[in-house]
């Protein structure tokens, strides 16, 4: 049975431990590895100030109580009227289940009910497992490329994605 909820300030813990997990598996080749260590670790201990903070929507989808997937989104600062996915990651123990497209349709449903009809998000190039994604959840690429530092002072490529939040949306999960 999957579930999704907005994330609430006892989530902090789980939601740093599907994050470090999720960019271990996805990122961390990219990095050197003590630099990747403290990235991680990092990762599990930032979401209850984020929470705390309250400026983005942050949701998590539970498989039979276990959560296992997380998003989090606000109004884009770079592209007015539209929203952004900041992040949105699965735990690897998830992948393949369904559980992270369940959490996809709830955020974009939640999007487009805060009002939003375009939402757009960046990733990194070289992912093409997210890339995948992005593209089966019916975003496109837009043709627009940035680089970001992640900390370590070797940027990486991202590429930008973006969708209407009304097309193709299934029914909603189970609460």
């Amino acid at each position: 049975m999957f579930e999704v909820r907005r994330a609430g300030p006892y989530d902090g813990d789980v939601l740093g431990e599907i994050h470090a997990a999720a960019w271990e598996a996805a990122y961390a080749p990219f990095f050197a590895p003590e630099f990747a260590a403290r990235a991680i670790q990092s990762r599990r201990t930032r979401w209850h100030e984020r929470i705390a903070q309250g400026a983005a929507t942050i949701l998590l989808a539970e498989v039979d109580s276990r959560p296992l997937a997380l998003s989090a989104f606000s109004p884009s600062s770079t592209r007015p009227g539209l929203a952004e996915i900041h992040t949105f990651y699965s735990h690897p123990d998830s992948w393949g289940s369904g559980v992270a497209a369940i959490l996809m349709t709830e955020t974009l449903r939640r999007v487009r009910n805060d009002g939003y009809v375009q939402v757009h998000l960046w990733t990194l190039r070289d992912t093409p497992q997210s890339r995948r994604f992005y593209t089966k959840c019916g975003f496109t690429e837009r043709g627009t490329a940035r680089t970001f530092d992640f900390g370590d002072g070797n940027p990486l490529d991202q590429v930008e994605y973006e969708r209407a939040t009304h097309e193709g949306l299934s029914p909603s999960p189970a609460r």
